[in-house]
């Protein structure tokens, strides 16, 4: 009997230990290497980070440590202070770059633009020592610095990403958790704060123009080229085919649009950028204005001797402006980590379109095929009376 109980109190344990996740370890219980004491910590919100510090009222100077913990692989961590004001331009950044191989580096580097790469350089205010360490999967950055403006008061920010093989920086992930890595810091009182409204709105405006611009170029403009190249070919449809190709494709516009907008803005008040997809973004949208204008000014007639030229240059223009909008969904899918649901809801929704498009022209080759037999002209008797 004694065996039995102790047999499933092992396997309770035993489960509690799979079920039940392991809480992070809390600030204060952690151990720096160089055993030194910081005066207050505070456990940060996202990405697995803490800040430790000791605040010099005497002199106004601050040493700080900030521990990133669950660091796999070669990767890249930042602290930063913003002396003048919430955002991402005119942040002072405290860097710490571990490599794979064991080495790590610690440096500062100033932002002064949205397409940083975290060079090496000088803050605006007195840095009196920066390091950094590599224990157990946590990157701490140690630094001690003299506060700006004398104040205690600063807006912070923390953020991680990857480091490329070549030793390259690549931009953080624009995950949830990414978008909120901000808030504000009173060195002297230790209070701590999360500037939650502010990363909401960032974070909805994150997602309409993922789903402006998934439905818009990534959805409706396929179908809209569906719709005309496969139903017009049936003359019982008369203009219906032309009507409903035109206003899928000026509704796809609009929304192209205010999706461009939306992201637009988001590049320019939240410092948010990923150059390949904002190229091609940019791209897209010349090519749709350009179709447009196309097509609402300088269509020739069907018997122009210029309109074949036009329908080459109109279905070359589309089809690129297609398969440019497919990668784009996809790289903006990878840029905000989105989850899997909506990719594969994406890709089953490119798939569907395929197969219509398969069995369209299927459909419309038999269609044309048995118009064109139709339309032999048949053997005639002449008679001639007389």
């Amino acid at each position: 009997m004694a065996s039995i109980r102790k047999s499933v109190l092992l396997f309770l344990t035993f489960l509690t230990v799979i079920i039940i996740p392991a809480t992070p370890q809390p600030c204060n219980s952690y151990k720096f290497p160089n055993n030194f004491n910081y005066a207050a910590c505070e456990d940060l919100p996202v990405l697995e980070s803490s800040l430790h510090w000791k605040y010099h009222p005497s002199s106004g100077a601050v040493d700080v440590a900030f521990n990133k913990a669950n660091v796999k692989g070669s990767s890249w961590v930042a602290w930063a202070i913003n002396p003048t004001s919430k955002g991402m331009i005119g942040s002072q950044a405290f860097v710490a770059v571990y490599k794979h191989d064991g080495s790590i580096k610690a440096y500062t580097s100033p932002i002064t633009s949205y397409a940083t790469m975290l060079q090496e350089g000088n803050l605006t205010f007195p840095v009196y020592g920066v390091s950094a360490s590599y224990t157990n999967g946590h990157v701490i950055i140690f630094a001690s610095f003299q506060l700006p403006g004398n104040t205690t008061l600063v807006n912070h920010a923390w953020q991680e990403g990857l480091v490329s093989d070549d030793g390259t920086l690549r931009p953080h992930s624009f995950s949830r958790a990414n978008l909120q890595s901000f808030g504000t810091l009173d060195f002297l009182s230790g209070k701590v704060s999360e500037t939650g409204g502010n990363s909401d709105s960032r974070i909805t405006l994150r997602n309409v123009h993922g789903v402006l611009n998934t439905i818009s170029w990534g959805v409706l403009m396929p179908i809209g080229v569906i719709l005309a190249r496969y139903l017009k070919a049936f003359d019982c449809l008369g203009p219906t085919w032309f009507q409903l190709h035109r206003a899928c494709q000026s509704l796809a516009f609009l929304m192209g649009i205010a999706g461009f907008g939306t992201g637009l803005y988001i590049g320019n008040h939240y410092g948010i950028h990923n150059a390949p997809h904002r190229c091609v973004g940019i791209t897209l949208l010349c090519l749709a204005i350009t179709q447009v204008c196309l097509a609402v000014f300088l269509r020739p007639k069907k018997d122009h001797k210029y309109r074949m030229f036009w329908n080459i240059f109109h279905y070359i223009v589309g089809y690129s402006i297609i398969a440019l909008a497919v990668w784009n969904v996809f790289k903006g899918f990878d840029i905000l980590n989105a989850q899997n649901i909506w990719k594969k809801t994406y890709v089953g929704s490119i798939i569907s379109l395929a197969i219509i498009a398969v069995v369209l022209e299927v459909i419309t080759w038999i269609w044309v095929c048995n118009k064109k037999r139709v339309k032999e002209p048949e053997n005639h008797v002449e008679i001639v009376i007389g």
